[in-house]
């Protein structure tokens, strides 16, 4: 620890807050957050015997600390996701505990929204908030902020009673209006974000505005709300103890010394391509943001019909990296390909097409074997060479056939499947980068999950569609209606005619019937 950070450690305040950690460049690459601040900083300068080897490698870095004083220890933690998310800082990355990761998730669109937690935001719509690092403080941060902002965990029933939550202040007041209870939602998506001290002047002013109107009910109400929000600072969010363990997540790290990537991909796009004999084709190209399924971001593609993958992974990567896909999506740090040669041929055909230089590889799934070209990956060369030529870990094989290298990162071990996780254990002791492997497992089956489920959905629909659209009388508008009420053409097989005639009238109801249980 240099002269100028041991003088400014001793100005460290006893309050909460969040602190980060600098290089000699002054690049932020640890941000985190403490109960107290003076005590958890300085932990890190004290005896490096207990930690491991990537955290004194974080010490060891570390040339300067600021920090952020918070009035709670509730605010340093939404304020500390906010700031990993700005400055996506190397050690967090590597410190990162995937099962930790949580979303706050809040459905606004719907008349009475809820409040939940998931792991895996999707695209329905919802706002989601995070991801927090630690899921516990998370959720016992919502229920403090419930109390001053009541939300549901589930949509009310109309024509219940109360429950016990309504009775205790925890869900909304009986009577309260869907636009009054999303305007308190609001307030604590507001408060999320970091608007305490403006929410705090709001509730201070409809109360003064309700007690000069002699609405002396109001007035309480909103003196409570400010008494519970004052109460927060009070609260225990987490300890100030937290153990560091960034040996948990060494794939992104690897994959840097592996394939000579200018920095952690914090980005990696995997894509695949689902069909059946050249009908219903579609792609996906899913996301992984610092090593963990950032499904907010996934995408899918309806591609020409015909059966040749590799003409239609060169159509999905043409049109993923146009200027408005690009601008509206950002660029990735490393595309990932499900297929062999074949299909990797194709995306780099498809990058020069757009003049786009993304390093790519793909995964074979027979062997889990790495496809890299040498040329054209743009990934770095110089220590897959070195493996090839036997100066290197064991575990690893690099053959070249053709204008292709194949990298065996778990060589003596073998794969239990043509599309199994799970690799048999070696004679030889585990693999060396069996971790990267696995990364790019799951990066390869979920594109393929995902890209299997679009192609299902358009295979059903076409099966629904085609034989309705042959019923004469029976337009788009009348199909949508049997289709919503009765699930399938099998549901609508096995409803009553008088179930259908409620939906469409008896005359086009004996019409469907006659169609569907004539030969």
């Amino acid at each position: 620890m240099n002269k100028a950070l041991e003088e400014k450690l001793k100005t460290l305040p006893r309050s909460a807050g969040v602190y980060f950690h600098k290089s000699k460049t002054g690049e932020i690459i640890y941000v985190g957050k403490a109960a107290v601040l003076k005590n958890r900083v300085r932990q890190y300068f004290q005896s490096t015997r207990d930690m491991d080897v990537k955290t004194r490698a974080l010490v060891e870095e570390i040339y300067d600390t600021d920090w952020v004083e918070t009035e709670s220890e509730l605010d340093a933690l939404f304020l500390e996701s906010e700031m990993v998310k700005r400055y996506m800082p190397r050690f967090n990355i590597l410190l990162r505990d995937d099962k930790s990761q949580m979303f706050v998730r809040i459905d606004m669109k719907s008349e009475w929204p809820t409040v939940g937690f998931t792991r895996n935001p999707t695209d329905d719509g919802a706002q989601y908030f995070g991801p927090y690092y630690n899921g516990f403080a998370i959720k016992k941060a919502l229920r403090y902020l419930r109390r001053v902002f009541p939300y549901y965990t589930k949509a009310p029933q109309e024509g219940r009673r109360p429950d016990l939550d309504a009775h205790i202040g925890l869900s909304p007041r009986p009577g309260v209006s869907s636009a009054e209870y999303k305007a308190t939602l609001r307030q604590l998506i507001r408060y999320i974000e970091g608007g305490r001290k403006a929410i705090i002047r709001d509730i201070e002013k409809h109360m003064n505005q309700a007690a000069k109107l002699h609405d002396f009910e109001n007035a309480a109400h909103f003196r409570n709300q400010l008494s519970d929000l004052r109460a927060l600072q009070q609260k225990i969010m987490f300890g100030d103890r937290e153990f560091l363990d960034i040996s948990k997540d060494k794939a992104l790290g690897d994959l840097v010394e592996l394939f000579g990537l200018p920095k952690i991909p914090a980005r990696i796009e995997g894509y695949d391509i689902s069909h059946m004999g050249g009908r219903n084709v579609v792609a996906s190209m899913v996301v992984f943001t610092n090593g963990v399924s950032d499904r907010v971001n996934y995408r899918k593609f309806k591609t020409s019909e015909r059966n040749d993958d590799y003409a239609n992974m060169r159509e999905v990567l043409v049109r993923r990296f146009s200027e408005k896909n690009i601008k509206s999506w950002g660029m990735p740090d490393l595309l990932l390909i499900d297929g062999g040669k074949g299909q990797l041929e194709a995306a780099i055909q498809a990058l020069k097409e757009r003049s786009i230089t993304v390093p790519v590889i793909s995964i074979a799934k027979r062997d889990e074997e790495v496809i890299v070209h040498p040329e054209h990956s743009d990934v770095g060369m110089t220590f897959i060479e070195q493996l090839r030529v036997g100066r290197g870990d064991p575990s690893v094989a690099v053959t070249r056939s053709g204008q292709f290298y194949t990298v065996n990162l778990h060589a003596g071990q073998a794969n239990a499947s043509g599309h199994s996780k799970n690799l048999r254990a070696s004679t030889d002791g585990p693999a060396k980068y069996v971790h990267v492997t696995k990364l790019f497992q799951r990066i390869r089956d979920e594109s393929h999950r995902f890209a299997v489920s679009y192609h299902t959905v358009l295979k059903r629909g076409k099966q629904t569609s085609s034989v309705l659209e042959d019923i004469p009388g029976i337009g788009p508008a009348t199909r949508r209606k049997l289709i919503r009420k009765f699930g399938s053409v099998r549901g609508l097989r096995d409803a009553s005619i008088e179930d259908i005639s409620e939906i469409i009238g008896l005359a086009k109801a004996r019409v469907v019937v006659r169609a569907l249980t004539e030969p």
